[in-house]
Formats: structure tokens, sequence, C-alpha cells
């Protein structure tokens, strides 16, 4: 992480002995993410099959929400909103309850565009009716991107948190530390290095922090705390799908599923990649698969930049070959 801006969080002995790992970042937080991933220019490869399928599902009546995307920066602490839990009903009760203060502050850190900057300030009056929109919007917004792919995530959220609490178990505190998602993270003891957009310094003072699981980002961590509440403990957001194979299982299908593995990667990469399973040059790709040379090699140049193979150069011709993950996505092991 030489040279990178980062988000330094410093540790004390107090600190670590109050890490904690929690089971999911909750429903509320999970559908902002989404939105955010929705409405970016580009979508991480395994999530292409996610975006594909809800992209222009958005309806009127969730705009109340979506009107609250920031137009630069950081947008929505949800979790301190609506709260971590992972019914959406227990999140949107919780919306409704929140302290008009903390609501306030929250909208007034969000860098809104004009369009919506109105909105954005009835709600932080706090009036009982836009309250109401902004809640039953988080409601549809969350079936439309979250809701229907919630129970295929739940073994993906389990099953990190499962080997964070071994970790945890087996190497100790400074052990979870360094194993959390590197080369994003380093555990340079006592401090904790994120890769961040700008530089941040955080003390803990003694509250230490809760590393919580999520699955609508990609390799992107977040903390969220309060800066005007002393008690309260900063949370660490984690990604919680970091390969193709793991994005396929968010929309519930078989990494071994053509249909599923065409739409993901396109159908003629995902035949590239079944080919590479044992071995195939660039001339021996192009004519199996009924391209030009030039586009079999740019074809082995997408799939090679997504850890799906890997090129070796023998004498005058080159090899390419599945890695461990590719091997993975077409159901081999």
């Amino acid at each position: 992480m030489t040279g990178a801006v980062v988000l330094r969080i410093h540790f004390t002995a107090d600190d670590l002995a109050r890490t904690r790992v929690a089971t999911t970042v909750g429903a509320a937080a999970e559908t902002y993410y989404s939105l955010e991933m929705l409405g970016r220019r580009s979508c991480a490869l395994p999530f292409h099959r996610w975006r594909a399928a809800v992209a222009g599902r958005l309806t009127e009546d969730t705009r109340p929400l979506t009107a609250l995307l920031p137009a630069r920066g950081p947008g929505l602490d949800l979790l301190a909103l609506a709260g971590d839990s992972p019914d959406i009903d227990h999140a949107v009760e919780t919306l409704l309850r929140a302290p008009r203060t903390r609501i306030r502050r929250e909208l007034e850190a969000v860098a809104f565009d004009s369009a919506h900057s109105s909105w954005a300030r009835s709600v932080a009056e706090g009036g009982m009716e836009a309250r109401r929109q902004l809640a039953s919007a988080l409601a549809a917004c969350h079936r439309v991107t979250v809701g229907t792919y919630w129970s295929a995530s739940r073994p993906r959220l389990d099953a990190v948190r499962a080997h964070y609490s071994r970790t945890l178990l087996e190497e100790g505190v400074e052990g979870l530390l360094a194993s959390v998602c590197p080369p994003m993270v380093r555990w340079c003891s006592p401090v904790l290095e994120v890769r961040h957009p700008r530089p941040v310094e955080i003390h803990l003072g003694g509250r230490g922090l809760i590393l919580m699981p999520t699955v609508f980002s990609w390799r992107e961590l977040s903390l969220l705390y309060d800066p005007y509440d002393d008690e309260s403990v900063p949370r660490l957001t984690v990604p919680v799908v970091t390969d193709l194979a793991s994005g396929i299982a968010l929309c519930g299908q078989s990494p071994a599923d053509d249909d599923a593995l065409g739409a993901l990667l396109g159908r003629t990469r995902a035949a590239a990649l079944r080919l590479a399973a044992d071995g195939c040059g660039t001339t021996e790709l192009a004519r199996r698969l009924g391209v030009t040379p030039a586009a079999a090699s740019q074809h082995a140049k997408t799939l090679r930049g997504a850890g799906l193979i890997t090129t070796s150069r023998r004498g005058g011709s080159v090899l390419h070959i599945t890695t461990a993950l590719g091997r993975e996505l077409l159901g081999g092991t």
C-alpha cells in the first residue's frame, strides 16, 4: 500500500479487546449500497448479472430514497438511521423512530444535487409525511435490489463471518485484523491501514471496532461512526463478494450453469474460458471460437484481467490456461 491514500485506524489494548465481528451491516444499509452500485457508470464483473436483472425496475415509489444519493462524496449512513437488522420491516420502523437531530446531521453532511436539495431539506426538517415517504421508498428499493437476492447471499455472509470468528479464536484479534481484505487493508500494529479516497486518522479511544460484512460493495471498505457521539462504536464495512463465483451465487445460480456463465461473461468469453481449461493457444482459441486472432487475444486479455486465466509464453506462441478461480466457475475442483 506504499504511496496509497489511506484511512489509519489507531488501536489501544482496550480497542483490541473490544473488537468483534457482526453478522451483517443490515437490510437498510445493504439497500443503500446496492443503489450506489446501480447508479455507477461501470459495474464490477461479479455484479453484472445482478445489475442486468434489476436495472430499469426501480419505479416512482422508490424515488424518495434514490433522490438522496449524493451528487459526489459520501452518502447517507443508513446503518445509523435504520439499524443493522437483516429484516427490512424492522429497519423501516427504526427509521421512522430515528431522532430528528440524527436525521438532520446525516442529511446536512451529504452533497445533494440542486434538483433534490429541497426534498432533502424537507426530510431533514423532520416532517413526518416526508419521513414516511422515505421509509416506504426504502422498503420498495429493498424489494427490487436486495430482497430477491438476500437468501442466496446469506450463506456467503455466514461463511465469511465464520472464517473471521475462527481466525479470531485461533490467531487472536491481531491475526483477524491482518486477515481482512488484503491488499486493500494492512495491519501495522497498532494501526489498521485501509485504502481510502482521502487521508483520515481515527483514534478509537477504547471503544473498539465492529467488522461488518457487506454484500453490495466491491473492493471498497467504509468506516461508519458518529463524530457527535463519543460512546458509539465505529464500524468498518467489509465486502464479502470478492470473486466471480460469489457474484454468480448472489443471483442464486450455480457457477457451472452455462446460461449463468454466458450471461455473466458473454457467450464467447464463456466458451473461451472452457477451452482454456485444457490449455489453449491464441491461434487455436481463435479457430475454435470462430473469431479473428486479434479478437481471441482481446477475450483472453479480459479473462486474464478478471483472474480467470493465466497466459505463459512457449517459444513463439502463448498458452492460456484457467486459474483455480476459473476452474471454480466452470464447476471443477
